[in-house]
């Protein structure tokens, strides 16, 4: 009996794990054994500010997570999740604050979160090189669905196999800010 409760918390303690972890990226996979990196590392111009430039795109993008850091090469701390309408009042934060140079961040459009996109990985797909910390897990894009009157849904891209989803604005999600580079 005692063996069986001992068996039953090991599983549990595992599914919980399991749980905990699920957005890590150590487990990332990645497979060029057919196709080069859609993302490759040299895409990027890296500013030493914790931002990059995307040279096919000319976007300047955050290279962490809202609630992230940029320190010693890495992100650090903890990813904040968020609705979406508190995603908008961190970019206004930002850009008023100037903490990051510049006034005019945003939440991505999809076409553009998209493009960060690595599709020769798996969990998450995007280049960790990059984009160190990021989870699979879903972020935040400002594209709601064409004839939708409601506006209470946008979409979201998750890094993970979930793809484009589209949600409620008062779901939580990760935020990575972009800007058009000048």
């Amino acid at each position: 009996m005692f063996h069986d409760y001992v068996i039953k918390m090991r599983l549990a303690y595992c599914v919980l794990l399991a749980f905990s972890v699920g957005s890590a990226v150590a487990d990332q996979r990645c497979d060029v054994s057919q196709f080069p990196l859609s993302t490759p590392t040299d895409r990027f111009q890296d500013n030493g500010d914790g931002t990059v430039t995307d040279t096919a795109s000319g976007l300047m993008w955050m290279r962490c997570s809202v609630g992230q850091s940029w320190q010693h090469g890495d992100c650090v701390g903890d990813l904040t999740s968020v609705d979406w309408r508190s995603a908008q009042a961190v970019a206004e934060t930002i850009n008023g604050d100037g903490s990051f140079f510049f006034s005019d961040w945003r939440i991505p459009k999809l076409p553009d979160l998209a493009m960060i996109i690595e599709r020769q990985c798996q969990d998450p797909r995007i280049n960790l090189t990059v984009f160190p910390e990021t989870p699979a897990a879903a972020f935040w894009t400002s594209t709601g669905r064409p004839g939708d009157e409601s506006e209470d849904s946008v979409y979201a891209l998750s890094f993970g196999p979930e793809g484009v989803q589209r949600m409620q604005k008062d779901q939580l999600n990760y935020v990575r800010l972009v800007r058009t580079a000048q």
